[in-house]
């Protein structure tokens, strides 16, 4: 039922579309002021990038959050790169989606697989990645079972560790699924232009 509601939340909000360099652009505006934009590859329909942003108190824009892609360079970093600038060794998060899982990718952890440890936390409803070496801990969520209220299930956990990056896989609960099948027909329902009053364009 919760997930039902997510997306005839989905369906009822306005939406703009976007084909641009090969993507589906499509920029959701919520009732309560949220926006979400999202990138489709027009080939595969694969799910390239989310990110949301939220309205401040007194009513500006805030940063974009990025849910599913390549982490944004903050604007201090890139206007004073050579002032501030992040180490390149230290260890980069993000999240990469396949048709069949959430997956996130941990970059520059050069640790043996062994080290890893991945858990399921249902009571705090989060995944754990900790090393027994005590180098690395992260703790996060899955927005997506969150929206749709599903249980967490460690069965559908894996990872697997390669090229100094560890590769996190949650299996999509038949649910999702379901819900991703039915939003993608009804994007493709979308007329796309080239351009329009979206501010995903120049993202």
């Amino acid at each position: 039922m919760a997930v039902q509601s997510w997306t005839d939340i989905l369906k009822s909000c306005k939406k703009t579309a976007l084909m641009h360099d090969g993507k589906r652009k499509i920029h959701y505006l919520f009732t309560d002021g949220k926006e979400m934009a999202e990138e489709y590859d027009l080939k595969t329909d694969e799910l390239i990038v989310r990110k949301w942003r939220h309205k401040s108190t007194l009513g500006a824009p805030g940063q974009w959050q990025v849910e599913v892609g390549e982490p944004l360079l903050s604007p201090v970093a890139s206007l004073e790169s050579d002032v501030i600038k992040e180490n390149c060794s230290n260890p980069v998060f993000m999240r990469k989606d396949t048709k069949t899982s959430f997956q996130w990718r941990i970059r520059n952890l050069s640790y043996p697989k062994d080290v890893f440890s991945v858990l399921v936390e249902p009571s705090e409803r989060c995944i754990i990645i900790k090393t027994s070496n005590k180098k690395y801990y992260k703790k996060f969520s899955v927005p997506d079972l969150d929206r749709s209220q599903l249980p967490l299930d460690s069965s559908a956990l894996s990872f697997t560790h390669a090229n100094n990056t560890l590769i996190v896989n949650y299996k999509k609960p038949k649910e999702v699924l379901t819900h991703e099948q039915e939003l993608l027909k009804e994007l493709k329902k979308l007329k796309g232009t080239a351009e329009g009053d979206v501010d995903c364009k120049t993202q």
